[in-house]
């Protein structure tokens, strides 16, 4: 590609940024995937966005395939690939997406990690002593209790939080707004915390959670925490900060069946991103039949 086919990959991200709000992570991936598809153009002599064709893509994701690149990720490359192109239409700079018409293999249904409802319960259980296990627990409580991503959670404000009407306001993907109920047990840790919390944070911080130094917590800290715990709770496995939201939404499904409730709790765009919770339903539901029922169980 030439220098002024390049020029528009730098405006591209300061779109996604600013305009769309992109999280970090999909910015970087975003980055990765169009370098390497700006090194397919260079390989075959491709010096201008509009002289790509479909069949350029095509043998860009069969090039990938064959370097070992997984389904998931050939997908995630055609879908950055295809936003870029949007993006030059809107600019008119090409009169056609590439990319629209060019599926990747299919990636097998990765189902979500999830923790059950006693091992919530034990991971949860710890006593607060000090100002780092009072925030902890009240991070993973607001985690458990309302669904929230890591992003949402380390972006709170001491302004989100409403503890009289028990609700939190969160920013959410493509800069959308939500507010979600906050539980009992996540308003007394939260409560617990703010009194802890004036040891910790710098005058005139905004944020709900901070670290050590007093400034706003980093997802990478709220990650090792939430690790830490689980392994000292005797959990015995590995626990992630997402892991609270898939069991948050997992468990509210199993008892209500109300998936569209669920999609507005989580600020799912899309019900079908919301309906692959009823997969683990359905699994607890076999589980269920097959340790119960007298046609199920298998002889001894």
């Amino acid at each position: 590609m030439d220098e002024s086919a390049l020029a528009w990959l730098p405006k591209f991200f300061s779109h996604l940024s600013v305009e769309r709000r992109m999280s970090p992570h999909t910015d970087s991936n975003y980055r990765r995937d169009l370098k390497r598809f700006v090194a397919h153009c260079d390989k075959h002599g491709l010096t201008d966005w509009s002289k790509v064709d479909g069949q350029h893509v095509r043998s860009f994701a069969a090039a990938e395939h064959r370097s070992g690149a997984s389904p998931r990720t050939i997908q995630r490359r055609l879908s950055a690939l295809r936003s870029f192109y949007n993006f030059l239409l809107r600019e008119n700079v090409v009169k056609a997406n590439p990319g629209v018409e060019v599926q990747a293999p299919k990636a097998k249904k990765r189902l979500p990690s999830t923790i059950d409802v006693d091992q919530m319960t034990r991971l949860l259980s710890f006593r607060t002593v000090e100002e780092i296990s009072a925030r902890d627990k009240a991070m993973m409580e607001l985690f458990y209790s309302s669904g929230l991503r890591l992003s949402e959670l380390v972006g709170l404000d001491l302004t989100d939080i409403d503890l009289a009407d028990r609700t939190v306001r969160v920013l959410g993907k493509g800069g959308k707004t939500r507010v979600v109920p906050v539980g009992r047990y996540a308003v007394e840790a939260i409560s617990r915390w703010l009194l802890e919390r004036t040891k910790l944070a710098d005058v005139g911080n905004t944020a709900l959670f901070v670290g050590k130094r007093g400034d706003r917590i980093s997802p990478r800290s709220v990650q090792k925490q939430v690790a830490a715990w689980a392994q000292s709770q005797g959990l015995g496995v590995h626990v992630h900060p997402h892991m609270f939201r898939h069991s948050f939404a997992t468990h509210l499904l199993e008892s209500s069946q109300d998936l569209r409730g669920v999609q507005e709790l989580l600020g799912h765009a899309n019900i079908a991103t919301t309906q692959i919770y009823t997969h683990l339903d359905f699994q607890h539901l076999a589980k269920i039949y097959d340790a119960a029922h007298p046609r199920a169980r298998r002889k001894s």
